[in-house]
C-alpha cells in the first residue's frame, strides 16, 4: 500500500469521525416548549453518546429585563458583559433566578434548552455530554410559559461521539502513516 493511499485513508477517518457535528440555531419564540414547535436534529439510537455545548455569552430572553439567559437558563443574576450579546450597557442586571418550570411532568430552569427524544426529556444547558435514552430525533426547545415575549436563539452544537472502534481505526491509520513515512526515510537514505 503506498504512502498516498495511507495518507487518504486516515484524512477519511478523520473526516468521518469530525463529520457528525452539526450547528442548529435554537429560537426562544419559535421553539419555545409553550407556543413553539420542537427544533428537531439527529437521529440517535438507544445507548448511543452524544454532546450539545453552546456559549454561554449568546443568550435568549423571556422578555423584559431581567430575563436574559444562555442555555443553562434563568437562575441567578447576570450582568451584561463586553463580550455577552445582550445589547445591554456593561454591568446592567440582565438576568435573575426565574426557578423551575414544569411541563408535562418535567421540571428545569426557566429559561433552559432542554432536549426531548421520544417522550423522554432532559436538561441539556450549555454543556451536557450523555447517551440517548431510546432511539428517535433530538428535539431541542426554549423551556418556558410563553413564546408571546420571547427573543433570540442560541447556536448549539450537537456531536455524534465515536464509537471506540472508530478511534481504533484512526489511530491504527495515524500508526500505518508514520510506519510507512519511517520506512520511506529509511529507504530514501540508503
Amino acid at each position: 500500500m503506498n504512502l498516498f493511499k495511507l495518507t487518504f485513508a486516515t484524512v477519511a477517518l478523520i473526516a468521518a469521525t469530525s463529520a457528525n457535528a452539526v450547528v442548529f440555531n435554537v429560537s426562544a419564540m419559535a421553539n419555545s416548549s409553550t407556543g413553539g414547535a420542537p427544533l428537531a436534529t439527529i437521529a440517535l439510537t438507544a445507548g448511543q453518546a452524544y454532546t450539545v455545548t453552546s456559549s454561554t455569552d449568546d443568550l435568549w430572553s423571556a422578555g423584559a429585563l431581567p430575563r436574559f439567559s444562555d442555555a443553562n437558563g434563568l437562575v441567578g443574576d447576570r450582568f451584561a458583559t463586553a463580550s455577552d450579546d445582550s445589547g445591554q450597557p456593561v454591568g446592567t442586571q440582565i438576568g435573575a433566578n426565574f426557578g423551575l418550570y414544569t411541563q408535562d411532568g418535567f421540571s428545569a430552569p426557566f429559561g433552559s434548552l432542554i432536549g426531548r427524544i421520544g417522550t423522554s426529556y432532559t436538561l441539556l444547558g450549555s454543556n451536557f455530554a450523555g447517551t440517548a435514552s431510546s432511539a428517535g430525533v433530538l428535539e431541542l426547545f426554549y423551556w418556558d410559559s410563553n413564546n408571546g415575549d420571547n427573543s433570540g436563539s442560541i447556536a448549539v452544537d450537537v456531536s455524534l461521539v465515536p464509537e471506540p472502534a472508530s478511534w481504533a481505526l484512526m489511530i491504527g491509520g495515524f500508526a500505518m502513516t508514520g510506519a510507512a513515512l519511517r520506512r520511506r526515510r529509511t529507504l530514501v537514505a540508503a
